[in-house]
């Protein structure tokens, strides 16, 4: 292994950081991580036509939102052009890759015959050893590799372990296109050189791809890095990962509410795993994460999976840790800005208090703000449906005994209104529930909510008199 190891993640700016991109980003951040190794990023923006700055800043957002952080500044592919063309002169220097004049017809001819035979489309080589002297007057060539011809070239990989590509299947392709652009192949080969890379990790959609490159480093006398190609992610069903499955930006995790922490820990495990620990903090995944450990099947991706997790990550977290992530994220929650707005001192103390309780019923930071609700809304409250089935006649009666209970208690808090109620339902002969049911409503203007004690103490006396004085006047 060398001294240090140096992964990276290349994503292309030609959209959001979706969900696989994401899970790429993680194994490679956990392995730099975990070797006590750095990560470097690059932004591999040579599609000048479908990159933007704009999805380039929606990556580094998703990157930085999910914690995944890299070392040192962001590589621009596109401004490293010309490097790339002098290591493409410097292999024809070296008579490892030659001009091709071939035109866009003798091409096509060649892809045609290969067609009829039933065989690949292949370069057929025929200007590996001609002198460029035969070049037409003013033509521009493009530079092509001298692959090898015969035998095999390995990838060792270290998830797919050696595989093996017949050199035959290879062609010689072209490295430095006849505009001077450098192709995709090729520049990924120079820069993973020139930064220092030792540890590819990428999709296994590039494994055919890692055999080309393998050419250039070899060509070049460079030291091939560690290769690890993982398996794609795919939807519950099996199909390949789409919108409907949840190949999402994640920065639709972010607005559906769920946690960073939760999300990383459900994408480490969508193809690797250690033992049978479901449940993992940042530190843990970093201590345990060897990227020989991924599995070569691809991963099932299951939202009800993703969420029962997200609930278990929100149950456990400290109440402060976790005010401070709900406030933070309310800017991209439905109906978040809302709240955000009254968010004042004495709500925010409301909020954190009312935490134990909310989370116990909440899977994600949206279904928290659902239930944070009551504690935003102006008198006279709001009542939806079912809540309002709970307000009956008989039900108001039971109201204002249970309000003339609750205005006789001086030192306010979840036990003493509990006392109040117990005592009041009991000496009127009702069961708890009919008093806590429309109690419930007249507080929260819903059916469900926190414990109706714990509402009681958070809304506090003044205001959990006044709601119910609201239902029964």
């Amino acid at each position: 292994m060398p001294d240090k190891v140096v992964t990276r993640f290349a994503p292309s700016p030609t959209g959001y950081l979706h969900i696989g991109g994401a899970r790429t980003a993680l194994f490679n951040w956990l392995y730099a991580k975990h070797t006590g190794g750095t990560m470097l990023l690059r932004i591999e923006d040579t599609d000048r036509e479908r990159s933007t700055d704009a999805a380039s800043a929606a990556i580094l957002d998703g990157l930085s939102w999910l914690g995944l952080t890299w070392d040192g500044e962001p590589v621009s592919q596109f401004e490293r052009a010309p490097r790339h063309r002098e290591v493409a002169e410097e292999l024809v220097r070296m008579g490892k890759a030659y001009y091709c004049y071939a035109t866009p017809a003798e091409l096509e001819a060649m892809r045609e015959s290969a067609r009829a035979k039933g065989l690949p489309p292949r370069y057929d080589g025929r200007w590996r050893d001609r002198d460029p002297s035969e070049a037409p007057p003013g033509a521009k060539g493009a530079i092509r590799i001298k692959a090898p011809t015969d035998g095999e070239t390995v990838v060792h990989d270290r998830v797919q372990g050696d595989v093996r590509f017949p050199n035959k299947d290879l062609d010689d392709f072209i490295i430095l296109r006849s505009d001077g652009n450098p192709t995709y192949m090729h520049a990924v080969v120079v820069d993973d050189h020139d930064m220092g890379i030792t540890h590819i990790i990428r999709g296994d959609d590039h494994l055919t791809n890692a055999a080309r490159q393998t050419v250039i480093y070899q060509a070049m006398g460079w030291e091939v890095p560690s290769m690890s190609h993982i398996p794609l992610i795919h939807g519950a069903d099996g199909a390949k990962l789409s919108k409907r499955h949840g190949a999402l930006g994640v920065e639709a995790y972010r607005a559906m509410g769920y946690l960073p922490e939760a999300l990383l820990n459900y994408l480490a495990r969508l193809g690797w795993s250690h033992g049978d620990d479901e449940i993992m903090s940042i530190a843990d995944m970093i201590a345990w994460f060897d990227i020989g450990d991924v599995n070569k099947g691809a991963a099932r991706f299951d939202f009800a999976k993703l969420e029962a997790l997200n609930g278990v990550h929100m149950r456990r977290m400290n109440d402060a840790a976790l005010l401070d992530i709900f406030i933070a994220t309310l800017p991209y929650l439905e109906g978040g800005p809302s709240i955000a707005a009254r968010l004042d001192d004495r709500r925010r103390a409301q909020l954190l208090a009312a935490l134990p309780g909310l989370k116990e019923r909440a899977k994600t930071l949206v279904e928290l703000a659902e239930g944070a609700a009551f504690l935003f809304v102006e008198r006279p409250l709001p009542v939806d449906e079912k809540a309002a089935a709970l307000l009956s006649g008989e039900a108001r009666a039971i109201l204002r005994g249970a309000h003339a209970a609750l205005a006789t208690v001086s030192e306010w808090s979840a036990a003493s209104a509990e006392a109040a109620i117990r005592d009041y339902a009991q000496a009127a002969g009702h069961k708890l529930g009919a008093v806590a049911q429309p109690l419930r409503a007249a507080l929260t203007g819903k059916s469900t909510s926190p414990g109706v004690f714990d509402v009681l103490a958070v809304l506090g006396r003044e205001e959990s008199l006044a709601r119910i004085a609201d239902q029964i006047d």
